[in-house]
């Protein structure tokens, strides 16, 4: 039995990116495990987007692979029988809009999603963890967090840490035989 996910053959022909398109949200139980599956569910769903850049495909799906880890570590999510929530849209025709949704923030531990802006130079090179927010902050044009339901009463009941990418459109395939 192999513990690897065997790589789902994509089924859809890619189509233009425009504004307002949504992808079906996914739901993954809030275990480390599930990241393999959260990976190739969003590459086979950015293949559907016709033009992407590898390039920019292998960005989303790392910064969702991080967005998807501090849920499992760092919220109800990661609990037994916590989920996370995944989104992908674009607002624009030319922006890609990802979202990670987590169960909402541990009683122990209640924290928000936040860069460690207090190590010295010589705590970052020593630090085993803490650099997934900061993956995001250079790879995405834009990122931030926001509550599930933006109610005082309604607090800690999740947390979405969303990403947006900016399209470049992708120089056309050579055609074979072309320069003959």
């Amino acid at each position: 039995m192999t513990i690897v996910p065997r790589p789902r053959a994509p089924f859809h022909t890619p189509t233009p990116p425009f504004a307002g398109r949504r992808w079906a949200s996914r739901v993954y139980p809030g275990d480390l495990a599930q990241a393999a599956w959260v990976r190739e569910d969003l590459r086979a769903d950015l293949f559907r987007l016709e033009g992407l850049s590898r390039d920019l495909s292998d960005t989303v799906v790392l910064c969702a692979s991080e967005m998807f880890a501090n849920s499992c570590d760092h919220s109800r999510s990661g609990e037994e029988g916590g989920r996370v929530i995944r989104t992908l849209s674009m607002p624009t025709a030319t922006t890609l809009h990802l979202a990670i949704v987590d169960d909402g923030a541990r009683t122990d531990t209640p924290t928000r999603p936040r860069i460690p802006h207090q190590r010295t130079e010589q705590e970052w090179e020593e630090a085993e963890r803490g650099r997934g927010l900061l993956i995001i902050e250079h790879l995405a044009t834009s990122w931030g967090t926001r509550p599930v339901v933006d109610f005082p009463f309604c607090a800690g009941l999740g947390t979405a840490v969303w990403a947006e990418f900016t399209l470049t459109p992708t120089a056309p395939a050579a055609t074979a035989g072309a320069g003959r």
